[in-house]
Formats: C-alpha cells, structure tokens, sequence
C-alpha cells in the first residue's frame, strides 16, 4: 500500500499501529522537517535536533497506540518533539535553570519592521540563553499559551511570563544595536 499526502491522518495511523513500515515513513515523510525545526529552535544545536528528531519518532510509533485522536496527529506529534528536545536541551552543559522571578509588563511589543531578514532574526534568537530562547519559541514561534509553557518547563506561569519579557527584552537590544 503506498501513502501520499491525500490520504486521511486517520488512514495513516490505523497503518501505522499495524507496523505498515510504508505508513510509518509516510508518517515520518509529512512531519520531520515541520518538526526537525521546532527541535533545533528549542536546542540551537543541528546534531542535537537531529538526535531528538530520532528519539521523538521512536517515542511517537511506540506509544502511538495510547494517540486517542482528540487533536490532530500533528499537534500530538508537536507536543512529543518539544517535551523530548527541552529533556535533551536540559541536558546539554550550557543550559541554566530558568529563574523563579516575576516581572511587570509582560506583554511588551517589539516592533521590528520590515528591515529584518529571516536569517538575522533566527540569529538572534538562537543568541537567547536557552531559558529565554525556549519560552520565547514556544510561546512566540509555536504557540503555546504560558500555562501549558509552565507545565512543560516544570516553572510557574510568573516565570513563563518574566522569561517571555526578558527575551524579548533582549531581541529588542539585539536588533537596536545591529549596524
């Protein structure tokens, strides 16, 4: 059986549970390189996301089973890639903990026009130290709300906020200094 993008998640799972190898590829196919970057966004480190590109597949078809098909596959997917890249980013020597403090204004706009290109933005995100960097991509590149940010980092949603203020704090000074 071959799988292309029009056949339905559903299809694609039901193969995937009975060890379609085809299916598990295809699977793998639709998703890796969505994922591959949500995984070095978090890491800053290509050879790392690669590894937790590995390890989250390994851990999404063994546990494929226990998907109950509340959310989209993908959105499931998402959520196994950045839990398993903030473990191994946890890892790594230069990741510091993330402070307990509360700071005002969270919600602080930073405003950079159109003379930014893309590259120099991934740059200066992935300059964030690590606690910053990791809330700001999944709050402000993935989505997340602080709560569920909270709860994946293991920190109160005051220091989801705060961490979220500091980054952008910092993005701002980063992008006011270029030449």
């Amino acid at each position: 059986m071959t799988f292309t993008i029009s056949d339905t998640e559903s299809a694609l799972v039901d193969a995937c549970l009975k060890n379609e190898r085809l299916a598990q590829k295809a699977l793998y196919d639709r998703y890796k390189d969505a994922m591959y970057t949500i995984a070095y966004r978090i890491t800053n480190d290509f050879d790392l996301a690669q590894d937790v590109l590995q390890d989250a597949f390994i851990q999404i078809f063994k546990s494929l089973g226990s998907f109950r098909k509340e959310s989209t596959i993908g959105a499931w997917i998402k959520i196994i890639v950045v839990r398993t890249a903030l473990k191994a980013a946890k890892k790594q020597p230069h990741f510091s903990p993330i402070e307990d403090h509360i700071i005002g204004h969270q919600n602080q706009y930073i405003d950079w026009g159109d003379y930014l290109d893309s590259e120099y933005l991934e740059k200066a995100i992935h300059d964030l130290p690590a606690g910053y960097r990791s809330v700001f991509v999944l709050i402000e590149i993935e989505g997340y709300p602080h709560k569920e940010v909270a709860k994946m980092l293991n920190i109160s949603e005051g220091t989801s906020k705060s961490q979220l203020f500091h980054a952008k704090k910092k993005l701002r000074n980063y992008i006011n200094n270029m030449d």
